[in-house]
């Protein structure tokens, strides 16, 4: 059990997680996203996670939709976010252009992980690193990205008012050095948007999530795609927000979800001052 939380704790940070099941349809997924964002609002969140290729799913021509539809999606996100008066983690838009600006070569694009501030402001971008190029016993048999999706190249944290959070994407969440590389940029939470297969989730996403969050006393949270979709694809869902004690302190389950859950600081100060794990690393072994 954690340890108790101080009797001076701060309030802690209430956040909403999105789950969705999202299609092939751009107006479809905006209609969703729209209604379940406004949900999660009603509660006096101070910010909302949506789910990686939340406003398009298993699209065989990112690029395209990065050519004629990003920047509307984008416009959605930033309008909500000012009139509801509250950050949003925006999942993954696919985008047309690097970090730079220079536009991707081979007709690929970049799942980009944008955060907006509570008055619309874009003030983030995490470009995902690691593309999900594997073989699955499930009924798509193969997924290969890298085929439409170019890696980022940078590691990115958000400093918001209540917290510092550290940006990643679905199968970054299988590499470690990750979120060690965010840990020492005192990140006190990582976010970590999703669409894992129903396979591989049911395996390990509950199993990776309490692993990333123990290793360094961070929250982790996941907003996630979960269920059958019209593209024939079977996702997970599971969308979580584990304690950095490794407690999972919301989980929703398959289809269309809103979670809820409590960022108490106080609570990891005391567990990372009575296990200082980050100051106890080898020299000889960074």
């Amino acid at each position: 059990m954690a340890p108790n939380t101080k009797k001076d704790s701060p309030v802690p940070v209430k956040i909403a997680a999105v789950q969705m099941l999202s299609s092939l349809s751009f107006d479809t997924n905006l209609k969703a996203a729209d209604k379940l964002i406004r949900d999660a609002a009603e509660e006096n969140v101070r910010a909302i996670f949506l789910p990686e290729n939340f406003l398009i799913f298993a699209n065989d021509n990112p690029r395209d939709f990065a050519e004629s539809q990003s920047g509307q999606a984008i416009s959605f996100v930033s309008d909500l976010a000012a009139e509801l008066d509250c950050w949003i983690f925006a999942g993954t838009i696919p985008l047309a252009t690097n970090l730079k600006g220079k536009s991707i070569g081979d007709n690929r694009v970049r799942a980009a992980s944008l955060v907006f501030d509570q008055n619309g402001i874009q003030v983030a971008r995490y470009d995902k690193i690691h593309m999900f190029d594997v073989d699955v016993a499930d009924n798509q048999k193969q997924y290969r990205e890298s085929n439409t999706f170019e890696s980022g190249r940078n590691i990115v944290d958000v400093k918001t008012p209540f917290g510092n959070f550290g940006l990643s994407v679905c199968y970054d969440i299988r590499f470690p050095e990750v979120y060690r590389r965010l840990r020492d940029s005192e990140v006190r939470s990582f976010v970590i948007p999703s669409a894992f297969t129903r396979l591989t989730g049911k395996a390990h996403f509950e199993v990776l999530m309490r692993a990333r969050a123990i290793e360094h006393f961070c929250f982790t949270i996941a907003a996630c795609q979960g269920g059958r979709h019209d593209s024939g694809r079977e996702t997970y869902g599971n969308s979580m927000i584990v304690s950095p004690w490794g407690e999972i302190l919301s989980r929703a389950g398959e289809g269309e979800a809103v979670i809820f859950a409590a960022l108490d600081y106080s609570e990891q100060d005391e567990v990372r001052k009575r296990m200082p794990v980050h100051l106890q690393r080898k020299s000889f072994l960074r």
